[in-house]
């Protein structure tokens, strides 16, 4: 099949996913085409099967904001008609989706037919969809999809609650590829960093509000309030870094804590961690502790969005509740103070992720999923 697939193309859960996706489908012999404003963050180097068409946008000076969107939908019509793709699946409902749709209808008028796969992540669903500015685009487009999934159960029922949508929506959940992200021998790298056998507590994020990164600083100043030996690795970059880092000084453990920025791969860093915090507002997965679960590392996470159907009944981390950072506290020293403890839930969370989330599970999903949307198979709610 060929496929033309449109995603953020930057650090985030959404770009992520979609990038390994395309990766994954070239890989099982499908023709895989990015159509993105810049090559997307987990796409280092163009692959066999896989090709990269980039949207430029012009500027004039009668517009104050360059239409991104529309130069999206030309640059789908191109690409649909002159690579004659089977498909377009787009992540994120907008822009993405409404370029899509609109691709699709101008395709139609030249006797062209392509169907649109829409995929819903998290915020373009529970933050921005929400805004009433964009509330009527993103219900428009949904709908006008012809194929909808999500990436959690809670997502779906977020959609349906908030938006008028007639479009049944398919849970296909995110995955790893678990050949990559194993627990790696770090052991030289990790006695660099802590030198006097300290444990590792590590956050990956794109340092958004919603990620509240600030309170894995205030759980690490209070582990070490404890006395607790242990170091904290911060991986990301984003708005919020500043916010913790003038955080950390106040509180007078900067020295422990390393900023690391965006790293790639993450794995290296994941395989020398004791335990992973995510104590986000907003989460309607949770990819950053899929990866780190993946590579046998506990994770702390809310009790909120799509983090329970992650964890399941597995043993693999701990659910707090909002904004507790005593809960988050008393569980990162508890698996921080107990080595067998660490051992066994180590265990569970690589477990949890071979069982459910494995790349060679979730990827034939999605190629039935893709055969059902262009065989018309699909059912309305």
């Amino acid at each position: 099949m060929k496929i033309g697939i449109t995603c953020y193309p930057v650090y985030g859960g959404s770009g992520v996913v979609a990038t390994e996706l395309g990766k994954a489908l070239a890989a099982r012999g499908h023709q895989i085409h990015f159509i993105a404003y810049s090559l997307p963050f987990r796409l280092a180097h163009v692959t066999e099967n896989i090709y990269f068409h980039e949207v430029s946008v012009n500027t004039y000076p009668l517009f104050e904001y360059p239409p991104y969107s529309l130069a999206l939908t030309s640059k789908m019509v191109d690409v649909v008609k002159y690579e004659q793709l089977d498909l377009l699946h787009v992540h994120y409902a907008i822009p993405h989706a409404t370029s899509a749709v609109l691709a699709r209808q101008i395709l139609q008028q030249q006797g062209l037919t392509v169907p649109v796969v829409t995929t819903l992540h998290g915020t373009d669903i529970t933050i921005v969809g929400q805004d009433p500015s964009f509330a009527p685009v993103v219900t428009y487009s949904i709908n006008e999809s012809d194929g909808v999934t999500a990436v959690s159960d809670f997502l779906r029922r977020e959609t349906f609650d908030h938006f008028d949508v007639n479009n049944d929506i398919e849970v296909i959940p995110n995955f790893i590829d678990t050949e990559r992200f194993h627990r790696l021998n770090k052991e030289h790298f990790k006695r660099a960093l802590c030198p006097n056998g300290e444990k590792v507590m590590v956050h990956v994020s794109n340092f958004r509000p919603v990620k509240n990164a600030t309170h894995v600083v205030q759980v690490f100043h209070r582990l070490r309030q404890d006395g607790l030996p242990v170091k904290l690795l911060l991986v990301g970059d984003g708005p919020d870094r500043a916010a913790s880092e003038h955080l950390a000084r106040e509180l007078g453990v900067y020295d422990d804590i390393r900023f690391l920025g965006k790293q790639e791969p993450v794995e290296e860093i994941l395989s020398i961690a004791d335990v992973f915090m995510m104590p986000s507002g907003s989460e309607s997965f949770g990819l950053a502790a899929l990866e780190a679960m993946a590579c046998g590392v506990p994770a702390i996470c809310s009790n909120i969005g799509g983090l329970p159907e992650l964890l399941g009944d597995s043993e693999g981390g701990c659910l707090c509740p909002l904004d507790d950072i005593d809960a988050f506290t008393e569980c990162a020293r508890r698996i921080l103070t107990d080595d067998d403890l660490q051992a066994h839930m180590a265990e569970a969370a690589r477990r949890r992720v071979v069982e459910n989330f494995d790349v060679d599970q979730i990827i034939p999903r999605y190629e039935a999923y893709y055969e059902r949307v262009r065989n018309g198979l699909l059912a309305q709610v």
